[in-house]
């Protein structure tokens, strides 16, 4: 199957992401528009601490209107190494660092109209190391018991996608 992408209009630029409207010929030989987000790729992370608990953080999320219960996370800065990335929102949102940073994958978080890649990392052995958060970001650090993240998983209490695909992709190595 060959899409053929015949053009590229900048529609709006935000803070956080782009939006182009892309007009490609398909595979059937017609010619469709597609709106797409162009963002750049972020990293989630699963930090561990010495005695089973995860750390998540509690915060306002603009699209849903709610406070959210989730992984830590956050966009890569420009020209970041993923794992750079990963340490430094560790330690914005969690005010640690941790020794051992393991990649856990990677994945596209709305491949269908928004191209932000996401790296999981499963972080161990923490200890104190903050760093001030960014000046939008409001949020409170919450420890839970390891299973315990895991039944509010499977129970439908945590909403948001990224930290149930960290969890998806982290529970071989956690148990």
């Amino acid at each position: 199957m060959k899409f053929e992408i015949q053009k590229r209009e900048l529609m709006y630029t935000g803070r956080a992401f782009k939006i182009e409207r892309v007009t490609a010929h398909m595979p059937n030989g017609k010619l469709r528009t597609f709106d797409r987000v162009d963002h750049a790729p972020s990293v989630t992370l699963i930090p561990l601490t010495e005695d089973g608990k995860l750390l998540l953080i509690r915060q306002y999320r603009i699209g849903t209107g709610e406070m959210l219960l989730e992984l830590p996370a956050g966009v890569i800065d420009e020209n970041e190494d993923p794992l750079d990335g990963a340490r430094r929102e560790l330690r914005e949102e969690t005010g640690m660092d941790a020794k051992v940073l393991q990649e856990l994958g990677a994945a596209y978080l709305a491949p269908g109209y928004c191209s932000e890649y996401m790296h999981f990392y499963l972080a161990k052995e923490l200890s104190a190391s903050p760093l001030d958060p960014d000046e939008d970001e409001f949020m409170t650090l919450e420890a839970y018991p390891l299973a315990e993240v895991y039944r509010m998983a499977r129970a439908g209490e945590i909403h948001d996608s990224k930290t149930l695909a960290a969890l998806l992709l982290a529970e071989a190595k956690l148990f």
